[in-house]
């Protein structure tokens, strides 16, 4: 009994249930994939809890807090329980306190990361010299692409031609990134069918 137990196809049988609960939906949508959708949604929502409350909780306010080497941190500690204020309305306007709070940072750190990390880089990148036809088309295709998103015009003539090659440069880049998209998918999708006929089920190697 115990040899049944401990064989490859009853120990993998699980993550082979719900890779096939997972894919039926490809058939239909029906009661063993809506369990399978479930589960994973309930497992990640408790991990990521239980991975929060220990990593962020615990080690970086309570323990800090306890042992009183960083007393800042009663500010977010504040800012954190009166987002729980809404759920009394006689004093759920304090909520809005934590949420600019939130808002304002978040949106000035990802001011400064999206600056630093994509504009000014990308922009760097385009400074060029033009002596091969790749430098050649990466300007034209920047330049082409921001003057299809120049309203303030109507797109006739020149700016209207320089515009359509515009939308040809963002067809290609769409292009490009949904066949990697569907790549990135055709490989998980092979990663599983060897995972079920190689691991699980061995009839193939």
């Amino acid at each position: 009994m115990s040899e049944f137990f401990s064989s490859p196809f009853v120990v993998l049988f699980p993550t082979a249930f719900f890779t096939l609960a997972l894919y039926s939906f490809l058939y239909k949508d029906n009661p063993m994939f809506k369990f399978a959708e479930h589960v994973f949604a309930g497992l990640s929502a408790g991990y990521y809890f239980g991975l929060i409350h220990h990593s962020v909780i615990v080690q970086q306010l309570w323990t800090p807090l306890s042992e009183g080497t960083d007393w800042i941190l009663i500010v977010p500690t504040v800012l954190g329980v009166l987002l729980f204020a809404r759920y009394v309305p006689r004093i759920a306007w304090m909520s809005r306190l934590s949420l600019a709070f939130v808002i304002g940072s978040t949106a000035g750190i990802e001011f400064i990361r999206q600056l630093h990390g994509l504009i000014l880089p990308q922009v760097s990148k385009t400074l060029m010299p033009l002596d091969s036809i790749n430098n050649v088309l990466i300007i034209v295709g920047v330049l082409a692409t921001l003057i299809y998103f120049y309203f303030s015009k109507p797109h006739k003539g020149v700016l209207g031609w320089t515009a359509s090659a515009g939308i040809g440069f963002i067809m290609v880049a769409f292009g490009a990134h949904f066949g990697y998209t569907v790549m990135a998918r055709v490989s998980l999708l092979i990663g599983r069918i060897q995972f079920l006929l190689i691991e699980w089920l061995r009839v193939a190697s």
